[in-house]
């Protein structure tokens, strides 16, 4: 018996995507050399929205805290040596600007406008085209707390994972969430502390935002960056990594002396997923370097729907994201596309 056409469709925009993340560089790439990463800007095609993105060096580094460390939890052991392979990563986190484009079809709905022929638009425009977008919401997302400069909150896990399958199809390059992994060691920036600053948590207000100094997520990029040039990497909004969330992960990476790129892969189940970094909505012991947070069902529980929606955490207001570009894709993540299924819930 014949597949049919939608099944067939999925198909082939899965394989596309999957020969996007393994085809060549495209002409105007930074060149794919380690020694020569650059920070650079990436554009929005079509519309007048850019982001930075600024180069992580490979290394190996202790992921995890100490067993001496204050306000630890029992999930941030044992401490294990990680290597970490070159990236890009966002300067800031993704803004409404930029997840807009993708969550409210923007992009299409432009080209419905101005009656764009569909059949001559590049081959990256089509791949766009065909990722599945997000279910209208049933509140303003942004619980007016403002969209300019604004970090996009309340998506979920899936949300955020097809957002950057969308945009590495429209400009042609790999971009992804960070494994949790390369999120810890690109906030570290090369530092072992509590924080980028040091252990104590006093500094916070010169480099991030939490609940002592904010009331809402605040305009990306007002706080001091780390050492490698990262703005709001603690604090502000939390931000979602590709792992699965496993308390006890770190036990069997930790056997690996060192483990290499790390990750614990999504499946079909809603929740737990990762998320790092503290939010404007959580004490300075959340926004450690080390410190980890599991979603959860609570995050949706004023969500309408039955069953909730997979795009939006209707009370997740603390959480957003910014994406990485591997400089060269890790096996384990070459075409890999979000598998959660709507109402799987968790496990």
């Amino acid at each position: 018996m014949s597949r049919p056409l939608h099944a067939l469709s999925a198909l082939l925009v899965s394989a596309c995507l999957s020969l996007a993340a393994s085809a060549p560089a495209a002409a105007d790439e930074p060149p794919a050399s380690a020694d020569s990463m650059k920070p650079y800007t990436e554009a929005l095609p079509g519309f007048d929205v850019k982001f930075d993105l600024v180069p992580i060096p490979g290394g190996t580094f202790e992921m995890g805290s100490p067993e001496s460390e204050a306000k630890r939890g029992p999930d941030e052991g044992p401490r294990h040596p990680v290597k970490i392979e070159p990236f890009w990563m966002g300067k800031y986190e993704v803004t409404w600007d930029e997840f807009e484009v993708f969550s409210y079809s923007l992009d299409i709905k432009k080209k419905e406008r101005e009656k764009v022929d569909l059949t001559k638009q590049s081959h990256w425009e089509k791949l766009a085209d065909a990722v599945t977008r997000s279910t209208k919401p049933y509140a303003d997302m942004t619980f007016g707390y403002g969209r300019d400069g604004q970090p996009a909150i309340c998506m979920t896990h899936h949300a955020a994972m097809e957002y950057c399958r969308w945009l590495s199809a429209k400009t042609g390059k790999i971009y992804r969430l960070p494994t949790e992994a390369e999120w810890e060691y690109a906030c570290r920036a090369g530092t072992t502390t509590a924080y980028f600053w040091g252990d104590d948590p006093a500094a916070l207000d010169e480099y991030a935002w939490d609940v002592d100094n904010a009331e809402k997520p605040m305009p990306v990029g007002k706080k001091k960056p780390n050492p490698w040039g990262l703005y709001d990497i603690h604090g502000n909004v939390a931000e979602w990594c590709i792992d699965h969330y496993k308390s006890d992960a770190y036990k069997a990476f930790a056997a690996q002396n060192p483990a290499v790129q790390p990750v614990v892969l999504p499946d079909a189940k809603e929740y737990p997923y990762v998320v790092r970094g503290g939010s404007w909505d959580d004490d300075a012991e959340k926004l450690r370097s080390a410190a980890r947070m599991p979603s959860n069902l609570e995050w949706s529980v004023q969500d309408p729907q039955r069953p909730q929606s997979i795009w939006w955490h209707t009370d997740a207001r603390f959480v957003g994201f910014r994406v990485v570009r591997p400089l060269t894709e890790q096996a384990n993540l070459k075409g890999f596309k979000s598998p959660i299924q709507k109402g799987k819930g968790t496990h």
